[in-house]
């Protein structure tokens, strides 16, 4: 093709979608190319999409009866697990209800595709109605350098030329090493793999056992028990007749420890409080994926060249300090800044890793660096053994003492919690944990 785009954009994900919304809105010539048959077919996460991004991108789009979210979250709870019990924080409140939404639930098959509908409206109402296009299964094999510049992009025999590139291709980064922005495969000890179920039930059952009303959803994070000894954590997410179930394991530390993800899944539902949960559910749905850790080590050393951006899981962009799990988030802020920053070298009519580094100063202006440098510490703390183990079997225990009713003398709270810090810490050590703590979050 001889024809020159002012951009190609690399994987139909969240942040390059968002990436091409802004493009299409400031009638820029680009070209989107998605591997997968359409947008989100080869995208198995979905959680919790937070902040209102996703307004700015569609204005309305809580009033769409067939918008591609689920449920938006009013209802946040975070649980700490031992063997028999689950002792939770658990906050619900009715700001939460006002559009637009702090927090919506999305499957990113359903909800990709969506988007991908939305940026395909936005090209139709562009000058470049028939110059730009979302491009599905297509493949892209290299990216074409020339002095260091990238000139466009290679995917089988044929070449498609562009001043620009974002490189929105998700977690496996190889284009990203092909280009020279990362050395290698980000080490196993940076990344965890998400494994998922989807769980359907009637959808007024669903909403019965989890207390939802209306479009109402609900968001619950696990620690403790839930990997049995494994580095992370578990998830539960309300979608509209689904819930998605699934667990967040360390790698490295998966594989030290012989255990294999669906073992572990299996070991989380058969936990009581889980165990009820999704009992009476049909499994429609088995998932893995791999995700960052949240470790900014594991970021590429930079996220510009000329010619090039990089966004997203790409950018290794995602973090959990512990109050929630963010990613989709910063992958669409990341793919709006990206976009922002080419549109500004267009007017330039220079794309040099000169003006282009603007991106980054974008994304460390925003919340995004700003959280990911401000909470390493909190990142780090969460996935120590004291957190993953001990604070929830300590929680566990004191929940067991201060809720059992006996017909004996009752201790007072005081010399139930010391009991409890005696068998699975010292105060000490809850010391330095509360001081780390405050320094972190």
């Amino acid at each position: 093709m001889d024809e020159k785009f002012d951009c190609i954009v690399i994987g139909g994900g969240i942040a390059g979608l968002s990436a091409a919304m802004i493009l299409a809105r400031n009638n820029m010539k680009f070209l989107l190319i998605e591997r997968g048959e359409f947008a989100g077919a080869k995208n198995v996460s979905g959680g919790v999409l937070w902040g209102s991004d996703l307004a700015k991108l569609v204005p309305d789009y809580w009033n769409e009866e067939d918008a591609g979210w689920e449920r938006f979250i009013n209802h946040r709870r975070l649980t700490f697990l031992d063997e028999q019990s689950s002792f939770s924080l658990d906050f619900k409140s009715s700001h939460f209800n006002t559009p637009p939404y702090s927090g919506v639930v999305v499957l990113r098959s359903r909800f990709d595709n969506w988007l991908s509908s939305k940026v395909q409206e936005a090209i139709d109402a562009s000058d470049y109605a028939m110059d730009s296009f979302i491009a599905t299964n297509i493949k892209v094999d290299e990216i074409i350098m020339e002095n260091g510049r990238a000139k466009g992009i290679k995917t089988g025999e044929d070449e498609f030329l562009a001043d620009s590139v974002i490189i929105a291709e998700g977690v496996n980064n190889l284009l990203t090493r092909q280009v020279g922005l990362q050395d290698d495969y980000v080490p196993a000890d940076h990344m965890l793999t998400g494994i998922k179920e989807v769980i359907r039930f009637d959808q007024e059952v669903l909403e019965q056992k989890f207390q939802l009303n209306g479009r109402s959803g609900m968001s619950n994070e696990f620690v403790g028990w839930a990997t049995d000894g494994v580095e992370g954590g578990g998830f539960l997410y309300t979608n509209k007749d689904t819930i998605s179930l699934g667990l967040v394991l360390g790698i490295a530390d998966m594989r030290k420890k012989k255990k294999s993800p669906q073992d572990l899944l299996n070991h989380f539902k058969s936990h009581p409080t889980i165990a009820d949960a999704i009992k009476g559910g049909e499994i429609v749905e088995y998932s893995a994926h791999v995700v960052s850790s949240g470790d900014s080590r594991a970021m590429p050393r930079q996220l510009f060249k000329d010619g090039i951006l990089i966004a997203g899981e790409a950018a290794n962009l995602l973090m959990n300090a512990g109050k929630a799990i963010q990613g989709m988030d910063y992958a669409m802020r990341s793919g709006i800044l990206a976009a922002e920053t080419i549109i500004e070298a267009k007017s330039k009519e220079d794309y040099s890793s000169g003006t282009l580094s603007a991106y980054q100063k974008k994304l460390d202006d925003s919340y995004i660096m700003k959280d990911i440098n401000g909470f390493q510490d909190a990142v780090h703390l969460l996935h120590t053994d004291v957190m993953q183990q001990k604070v929830p079997n300590l929680l566990c225990d004191f929940g067991r003492q201060f809720f059992t009713i006996k017909n004996d003398p009752t201790p007072k709270s005081k010399d139930m919690l010391r009991s409890a810090i005696k068998r699975h810490s010292s105060v000490w050590e809850l010391a330095k944990l509360g001081f780390k703590a405050g320094r972190s979050l």
